[in-house]
């Protein structure tokens, strides 16, 4: 926990760590064998990222049943693919553009972002 808090700290984050140049893998980020998912006997080549369609969102019915497909895919996998969500591609494009552009800022503008405080409204922080 000591070590998670001193990486807090810096308020560089993981591209922090890369752009330093550190050669070691700090040890909040390395887990020990025992908790990691044992490997299955054979690859599974049939996985397939969660895909989530938004298009009946304003039915009740389907919203609990989304609402189910999201809270597993977010437990089971981490990430899934919305479809039918509704934001405009060129919305999509522009946000990219302004999370590549706030992440070739100077480290102490990035910093005055970092945060694990739920109730910021724009927070960053980097594990």
């Amino acid at each position: 926990m000591k070590e998670l808090k001193e990486f807090d700290k810096t308020k560089a984050g993981v591209k922090g760590l890369v752009d330093s140049g550190t050669k070691q893998i700090p040890r909040i980020f390395i887990h020990s064998p025992e908790n990691l998912p044992k490997p299955s006997d054979g690859v599974n080549t049939n996985l397939q990222v969660p895909v989530i369609d938004l298009q009946d969102i304003s039915d009740s019915k389907c919203q609990q049943e989304i609402v189910k497909e999201v809270r597993f895919a977010s437990k089971s996998w981490g990430f899934f693919q919305l479809l039918n969500h509704g934001v405009p591609v060129e919305l999509l494009d522009s946000m990219t553009k302004s999370v590549k552009r706030f992440h070739k800022q100077d480290k102490e503008e990035i910093a005055k972002f970092h945060s694990r405080d739920p109730n910021k409204k724009v927070k960053f922080y980097g594990n």
